[in-house]
């Protein structure tokens, strides 16, 4: 099955069936056609990027944790709502961090790659839950911080930039006073980028 969020490649036959298709007479190669074609389709896509803003495909509202929650209310919020992660605000309702799944693991001692079977098998082997050191813990304790944030006029090619150099999977939009409006996941940007290319 094609995903149709990868560059189309066009084959020489397919260049050529193009032009015999056109009306008239075109004077240049399939080749010529076909490099005229990609830097087109690279700068359509590039123009496309710098249009979209973090404004037009946040979520709001943005679900967020207290820092003073404790990590049994902080996961049973998140459990509830679906969600992997959540900006953590503090008693000004700033946004002063981010919790995570990773951030659960990492506290875990376990590796942030792990998924649910990886969680079920440790807690066998050992013969205890691996969950059961969190429950004296806070949010405060486990959040990352200092949080990477971002603006509602933000482009979604400076969010995807933020997402690889970071290694982060959401970000909070907030606005200048760093008080949370939204927020943008990668899934959020991949559904919004293969939107503008279909």
């Amino acid at each position: 099955m094609n995903n149709r969020c990868d560059p189309l490649i066009l084959t020489d036959d397919d260049i050529l069936d193009a032009m015999q298709a056109m009306q008239g007479f075109v004077d240049i190669t399939p080749g010529t056609f076909k490099e005229i074609y990609l830097l087109s389709y690279e700068l359509a896509l590039k123009r496309i990027r710098a249009v979209g803003k973090a404004k037009e495909i946040m979520t709001t509202p943005v679900h967020c944790l207290s820092k003073e929650m404790n990590l049994t209310e902080a996961a049973s919020f998140m459990a509830e709502r679906g969600i992997s992660g959540a900006p953590v605000i503090d008693d000004m309702g700033l946004v002063c961090g981010v919790v995570s799944e990773k951030d659960f693991l990492r506290k875990m001692g376990l590796p942030i790659t792990a998924g649910i079977m990886s969680v079920v098998g440790e807690c066998l082997a050992i013969n205890r839950c691996l969950v059961s050191d969190l429950r004296e813990s806070y949010v405060h304790e486990l959040m990352s911080h200092p949080p990477i944030v971002t603006y509602a006029e933000t482009t979604l090619a400076e969010i995807s930039h933020i997402f690889m150099s970071h290694s982060i999977n959401r970000i909070p939009i907030c606005n200048d006073d760093g008080s949370p409006l939204g927020i943008v996941t990668r899934t959020d940007l991949v559904s919004s980028l293969c939107q503008m290319v279909e």
